[in-house]
């Protein structure tokens, strides 16, 4: 009883053993294609899944996010016959796992060889300064090509780029020389253009000082000349002012004498004196109206009355 009963217990822990075997998670983003009995059963997707004991059994697990796949640098020949090597990236995800499974022996490889034979074909219609400088078009061409030839693998070809693209030695140096040479070039250009720059910036200068000269000097002419005006028109306000001084002097005192009742012969006198005054100057000719002559002849007879006496 004993041993049958160990015999029963190991059969209870074998049938519960197989049991979990046949239940399958599938995780996120991940496929399973199941076989049974050699033939293809069906596709897994995420979740809980259980398999008939013995004759299923999961042939292949599939990633379903997109991969990158860097291939070794590949030698290519352009059409002006030079012999360059250029590595690739190719981004790719499987979109059908039952093709993925079924459709190529060894997919990644498959992707390799054709992206290879491809980058070939795409090179040989380009001449090398067309390769250097279409990365672009070459990109574009080489997608739409795997693309289009991985549809029956259940892939598709996202993106596809050239990493590098290594030309032979002598023609890196040919092309460093004609670097150098360019950079040269626009060094040579730049420093002309800033030469002239400068020269034209100092010429302005100049301009713009003689202009601001000339019309500093043309402000100090102005202001001389309406200093110099200025000073005439106060002479000539001073002189003015002078005369009307004077001849309001005279007036004042010929007022003066006629208010304190002066005759026509003090007033003739007066006259006299005024003559006597100018006498006095440069003046080597004076004439004397008949009226005051004949005053000064009875002023001097009155004179010789008074010795007299």
């Amino acid at each position: 009883m004993g041993f049958l009963g160990a015999v029963f217990f190991i059969l209870v822990i074998l049938l519960i053993i197989l049991l979990a075997s046949c239940i399958k998670i599938v995780p996120q983003a991940h496929a399973y294609v199941v076989e049974r009995l050699g033939a293809y059963q069906g596709t897994w997707s995420v979740g809980l899944h259980f398999k008939t004991p013995i004759i299923d059994r999961v042939a292949r697990r599939v990633v379903l996010k997109e991969q990158v796949v860097d291939f070794a640098p590949q030698p290519v020949i352009t059409k002006d016959n030079v012999t360059m090597r250029i590595d690739t990236v190719v981004f790719f995800q499987i979109t059908d796992p039952k093709l993925f499974t079924y459709g190529v022996e060894n997919p990644i490889m498959a992707i390799e060889n054709l992206t290879a034979t491809t980058l070939r074909n795409i090179i040989g219609e380009l001449e090398l300064d067309q390769t250097l400088t279409s990365r672009e078009t070459i990109n574009t061409k080489m997608r739409a090509s795997l693309d289009e030839a991985t549809d029956p693998w259940g892939i598709k070809v996202n993106r596809v780029e050239l990493k590098n693209i290594i030309p032979p030695a002598e023609i890196q140096n040919a092309m460093e020389r004609q670097m150098k040479a360019e950079r040269e070039r626009r060094e040579a250009v730049t420093r002309a253009e800033g030469e002239k720059k400068a020269s034209v910036t100092v010429a302005e200068g100049k301009k713009e000082a003689a202009i601001l000269e000339a019309e500093a000097e043309k402000a100090s002419a102005i202001l001389r000349a309406e200093a110099a005006k200025e000073k005439m028109i106060r002479e000539a306000e001073g002189q003015a002012e002078a005369i009307m001084k004077v001849k309001q002097a005279e007036a004042d005192g010929l007022r003066m004498i006629k208010e304190a009742g002066a005759d026509e012969a003090v007033l003739k006198l007066k006259s006299l004196e005024a003559f006597a005054k100018a006498a006095e100057g440069q003046a080597t000719k004076i004439i004397i109206p008949s009226e005051i002559q004949g005053i000064a002849g009875l002023a001097s007879s009155v004179t010789e009355v008074l010795k007299d006496k």
